[in-house]
């Protein structure tokens, strides 16, 4: 197979060319004079599966032949031939092992945070183990570190990674991880082929080299007389003396670095290593040019001298775009456009970027029109409906069920979907799941109980036989509900246990048959393939609490990935940066180019710096770069590409990766004709901006709103009103006319939180009941008594416990003020009647008014005063003349006699009495003419609105510009402002 075996065989193939196709080429010309059955012997290791199945299909392709047999390295050993070595022990086990050390050690070692997360911290230590026994580094390596430790934080962290040593001793033949089996399978096929080299061809394709294991065993098959290693996208431009200082200085940022690190252990030559195909690279002059920009930094100096050289920049760059859009959006619809443009011009086109955001925004462009690409990464296991309902389970466990909880289970697509065909029990569940979100959304309680949906269901069945349907529906929910709160601390097979059932439970339904649907299709499948792993290796995890368990759980459920099951688009692909190898593509986008994302930000170590990992042993963090690097080398090759990034991210400006800065850098200092190539990229690439830019452009323009001032038919205006809604009346009209005329009503988010208005509702009740009562003598009595009071009504009404103890804190910081203060009110008068309810009719314009007065007290002399508590700032006087005159419309209907219970009477004075910390009270003595008058202006008011010409004008007078109002939204506030005029409008 070939002619020279006394040295390593080291091919490889130029940046851009069709990689499968091209090793599948060199292959068949290589065998062309063997005997049939030398393809089917022959051996082709890959190291992802991605790289696998595109070689499979480029050789079935070529027509009927054999196929070789294709290998994942990572498979490597687990064939017949190599019984001798017992499967590997699974990364989950290894990491629930740590886990259970870690939280024995952190409950040991004081000094340590207790509060850490033990799974995070037992996932970070078996990265490093892993790392540890690829790379060959002992325990020894890291205890010998020289460490400059004045603060002691090394020994510390010595001290709390001797938790891995022990798994660094010489592993048992019972206990291997997949790194150290690894290894053993390479010495055992090491050994082997020493004796027995093998007679048929094995080649290893697709692999740099990166990893330590990969590195070996590329070494040993290029060594075989029939092995060899193909390298992708091998840079033959490179000069020798810039190759060997890549070596000598260990530049790992270099693309090529990997390469020569490898080829210098075979004791070759970089002249020496020849292109596995003889086709030509789709662009020659291209790979040059990236060549030279990608030079290392200690000898960018070259470009002074061969840069003015370059005669073919425009040819190189004649196929070569640089798409630099403002912002993300805009990056995204443009490389949208761009992939949409080569399906209509039947080409194949990729995405290859590492950012998911980008891949996710192109995805969902594609979707408007009807192209769903082929995504190499799939959808993380923990937003697929298997995996979100696991997760949501997993979550909830030992918690109380708030009304937003209880509705993310019900609305769930699996929910109730193991009912028979004929009882139609999905249809009714979303039915009656829709309507109990009405009601909890309309004042319903925030922590839904058993007796909360039965109220429900009375409220809203239509008859007898529906309320028991209902009802078996709410026992199958209390049921899960309960189902919840039994989580306690305990086995992780047992809380395993305990999640599937709930699963099971919430699928099947109230009347359901089976739980299939939670574990079909390809979602289903890889959640089962988690779980099932999970409940092997639970023993390892010991006993875990609900919060370490939810933890791991949720950390296993969000590594998996799932195909989407959805047709694809076979000729629109988004890869991954590892799977753009293969270059099977016509049109290459590379997004994202941006540092931070390509290439990705080195993530912190939390154990060792650069100088401890280089005296260790251990990879360096440049070396990541360096493989970034070499992927963008590679697809930059291809015939056609788009180079494209975004100005801005959602936070700030962004820095052009260090890749692009280079070769803009390069081209704009070589020559004139470098300075008009770039120049034309970018104009290429602002082309698809542009495009980009047109396709949210209205096809005609929509005048803005006015602002409205609706003028409903007189019959359809309200003849009754509140008297806080008086106020609404007079400041926003409009809001009157949606609640009370189109009787819309703002629903209540789902996640609801103790607001002021709850907290009014309480800290009202809680005045009612304490004055319910005569004011005792002693103040420390009727502190204590006001105390008791409040938590009472607290634990009664508030489902917040956090809520409860910060509102009763407050209380108590008002307690000893608010007794001095209602000693006083007590001189003034005697309590007549609290939340007292009141209605009066004016006959000579037929309108109520109602309302409900907090306190009214009756004074010596027979009249009343009337008070209104305020849990914020009550408003000033001159405020209360014009706009909030709630306790003045109190005052007329106490003269007419409107409050049940109560014979009339003028009032003398009403108060605001604020009940924050200040105690700040606003009072306003009334007499008979200011009531009068009061009463005269309510007439004119509703008068005026009995005319049909005056509309029901949006935000009249607000306190503030700023304010919120429930119904802006339905007025469209913001197309126009508060300084634009009204514009009446008939509605009908």
């Amino acid at each position: 197979m070939f002619e020279d075996i006394s040295h390593a065989h080291v091919f490889g193939l130029p940046c851009g060319v069709n990689y499968p196709e091209a090793v599948r080429d060199g292959l068949l010309a290589r065998l062309k004079n063997a005997r049939p059955d030398e393809l089917a012997r022959t051996e082709i290791f890959v190291n992802t599966s991605r790289m696998g199945r595109d070689l499979k299909a480029a050789f079935i392709r070529s027509g009927p032949s054999f196929i070789p047999q294709i290998k994942l390295f990572s498979e490597l050993g687990r064939s017949q031939e190599h019984r001798e070595f017992p499967p590997a022990i699974s990364s989950l086990r290894r990491r629930l092992e740590l886990s259970q050390l870690v939280s024995a050690f952190l409950q040991r070692e004081h000094q340590f945070s207790a509060g850490s997360a033990a799974f995070d911290l037992a996932d970070s230590l078996a990265g490093l183990l892993a790392e540890m026994e690829e790379e060959g580094v002992g325990a020894d390596a890291i205890r010998s570190l020289k460490v400059h430790d004045a603060s002691g934080h090394w020994e510390k962290s010595l001290h709390f990674l001797s938790i891995i040593f022990d798994f660094l001793e010489p592993n048992s033949a019972e206990n291997l991880t997949s790194e150290a089996q690894q290894n053993q399978v390479l010495d055992a096929f090491e050994e082997r082929w020493r004796r027995y080299p093998p007679n048929h061809p094995i080649l290893i394709v697709g692999s740099t080299g990166s990893r330590a294991p990969m590195s070996r065993f590329m070494q040993m098959v290029a060594r075989l007389p029939k092995g060899a290693v193909i390298l992708p996208g091998f840079d033959f431009d490179i000069p020798n003396d810039v190759w060997a200082r890549i070596g000598a200085e260990a530049i790992s940022e270099h693309p090529q670095e990997r390469f020569v690190r490898l080829i210098d252990n075979l004791d070759f030559k970089h002249a020496q290593v020849s292109a596995w195909d003889d086709k030509p690279a789709p662009s020659p002059d291209r790979n040059r040019l990236i060549s030279l920009a990608l030079r290392p930094a200690p000898i960018t100096d070259q470009w002074m001298q061969e840069g003015p050289r370059f005669a073919q920049v425009g040819t190189a760059c004649e196929a070569l775009s640089l798409l630099e859009a403002p912002e993300q959006k805009l990056e995204s619809d443009a490389i949208a456009l761009a992939l949409r443009n080569a399906v209509e011009l039947g080409q194949r086109a990729a995405l290859v970027t590492p950012d998911r955001d980008l891949a996710r925004r192109v995805s969902a462009m594609l979707d408007r029109w009807k192209i769903a690409p082929d995504d190499s990464a799939g959808i993380p296991l923990n937003q697929t409906p298997p995996g979100r309902l696991l997760r949501h389970i997993a979550q909830g466990l030992g918690q109380n069920f708030a009304a937003e909880d209880l509705l993310v289970i019900l609305k769930h697509p699996l929910c109730a979907r193991g009912g028979d065909s004929d009882d139609h029990q999905r249809g009714y569940h979303l039915l009656w799941t829709r309507e109990l979100e009405v009601y909890l959304r309309s004042g319903g309680p925030a922590f839904p109980a058993i007796e909360h949906l039965r109220k429900w269901a009375k409220q809203t069945a239509s008859s007898s036989d529906d309320e028991k349907a209902r009802n078996a529906w709410i026992a199958w929910i209390d049921m899960f509900q309960q189902s919840f709160m039994t989580a306690r601390q305990r086995a992780a097979a047992e809380h395993l246990t305990h999640v599937l059932s709930l699963a099971d439970l919430i699928v099947r339904g109230p009347k359901g048959s089976d739980s299939s649907e939670l574990w079909a299709h390809d979602a289903g499948i890889e959640t089962r393939r988690v779980v099932d792993e999970f409940a092997r290796e639970a023993e390892y995890a010991g006993i875990l609490t609900v919060h370490e368990f939810v933890q791991i759980f949720t950390a296993l459920i969000g590594r998996g990935l799932a195909r989407d099951p959805r047709p694809k688009n076979p000729d629109v692909m988004i890869w991954g940066t590892m799977e753009a190898r293969a270059l099977d593509a016509d049109l290459v986008i590379l997004g994202g180019l941006n540092e931070g994302i390509w290439p990705p930000a080195a993530g912190q170590d939390p154990w060792f710096s650069r100088d401890m990992r280089k005296q260790a042993g251990l990879t360096l963090p440049e070396q990541s770069i360096g493989l970034s690097a070499h992927d963008f080398q590679q697809a930059v090759g291809a015939s056609q590409v788009i180079l494209s990034r975004s100005k801005r991210d959602a936070e700030t400006e962004t820095v052009p990766s260090r890749w692009l800065i280079r070769l803009t850098n390069l081209m704009e200092g070589m020559s004139d004709t470098g300075r008009e190539a770039l120049s034309a990229m970018r104009e290429r690439g602002d082309a698809w901006v542009n495009m980009a830019r047109l396709l949210d452009v209205p096809s005609k323009t929509v005048p803005a709103a006015h602002r409205p001032s609706p003028r409903p038919p007189l019959k359809a205006r309200p003849r009754q009103l509140s008297v806080t809604r008086i106020e609404t009346l007079i400041r926003d009209p409009y809001e009157i006319y949606a609640s009370r005329i189109l009787r819309l009503k703002k629903l209540d988010p789902l996640n609801r939180e103790p607001d002021p208005k709850t907290r009014g509702t309480v800290l009202h009740k809680i005045m009612e009941q304490f004055l319910s009562k005569q004011l005792e003598a002693d103040n420390s009595v009727a502190k204590a008594r006001l105390l008791a009071t409040a938590e009472e009504i607290l634990d009664d009404l508030v489902q917040w416990p956090s809520a409860r103890r910060v509102w009763l804190a407050r209380i108590r910081k008002i307690a000893d003020g608010l007794i001095v203060r209602e000693r006083a009110r007590a001189k003034a008068g005697s309590v007549a009647k609290l939340e007292a309810k009141g209605a009066t009719h004016f006959k000579s314009i037929d309108f109520s008014l109602t309302g409900t007065a907090d306190r009214i007290d009756r004074a010596e002399d027979g009249r009343c005063l009337i008070y209104d508590y305020k849990t914020g700032d009550p408003p000033s006087a001159k405020q209360a003349e014009i706009f909030n005159i709630q306790l003045h419309l109190e005052a007329v209907m106490m003269r007419a006699g409107g409050f049940e219970d109560l014979t009339p009477s003028d009032v003398s004075t009403v108060a605001y009495l604020s009940l924050k910390e200040d105690l700040k009270e606003v009072s306003m003595p009334l007499d008979p003419e200011t009531v009068s008058a009061v009463e005269e202006k309510l007439c004119q008011l509703i008068q005026a609105y009995d005319d049909f010409e005056l509309g029901y004008t949006a935000r009249r007078a607000l306190m503030t510009m700023h304010f919120q109002t429930d119904f802006a939204h339905l007025s469209r506030y913001g197309e126009w402002d508060d300084a634009d005029a009204p514009i009446s409008e008939d509605v009908t």
